[in-house]
């Protein structure tokens, strides 16, 4: 078992992430039981590209905000007029509309650190086996961290103590360790079947 980096108590400045932590993360992936850098489709991702979905989901995070946990309600006007049988049908066009216009300038709910993974797999700095990895990344140094064998990336970051400041560190930390110990690009093509 690991030995635990991190601090005793929790406080305002922003998780440190040391290089001892990212030794002990290369040792838990090492002996790991599943291949780290072998996303979902049975390919193998370099570190330089998991490093670079880190860094846009934290260019993300930068942007957009960051929420502890993700919420799936969206505000909505409340003159909406209740089911109505003597409404024309200009007043149900009316107030659709209105819902329409309603979902439409709702405002981007900040991501959590899961769905700002998913966010940037879906787009061009990263697809879905950049983000299954990363996550796994981000595991490992919170695992190296804490020192709990247990210990994962997401419910680590949804803690009620965690800042934005502390969901960056941490990213900045998976992307420096996907730098420093995940496969080269040779590396890859070399092994490619």
């Amino acid at each position: 078992m690991t030995t635990n980096t991190a601090p005793a108590l929790h406080t305002t400045a922003a998780v440190v992430f040391s290089d001892e932590t990212l030794t002990a993360a290369a040792a838990l992936a090492d002996d790991a039981y599943r291949p780290l850098w072998i996303g979902p489709s049975g390919e193998q991702s370099t570190g330089e590209a998991v490093a670079r979905h880190l860094d846009a989901t934290t260019a993300l995070l930068d942007q957009d905000g960051w929420a502890r946990t993700t919420t799936y309600t969206t505000p909505t006007s409340t003159d909406l007029p209740a089911d109505d049988t003597g409404m024309t049908v200009k007043d149900m066009v009316r107030a659709l509309m209105r819902l329409i216009r309603d979902e439409i300038d709702a405002p981007v709910s900040r991501p959590s650190l899961g769905t700002a993974l998913s966010r940037v797999g879906g787009g061009d700095q990263g697809d879905t086996d950049t983000a299954w990895i990363a996550g796994s990344v981000l595991d490992v140094v919170v695992r190296a961290h804490t020192g709990s064998d247990s210990a994962r990336a997401v419910p680590w970051s949804e803690r009620l103590v965690r800042t934005h400041e502390d969901i960056v560190a941490l990213l900045t930390a998976g992307a420096a360790f996907a730098r420093a110990y995940g496969p080269s690009a040779d590396f890859v093509e070399a092994t490619a079947p």
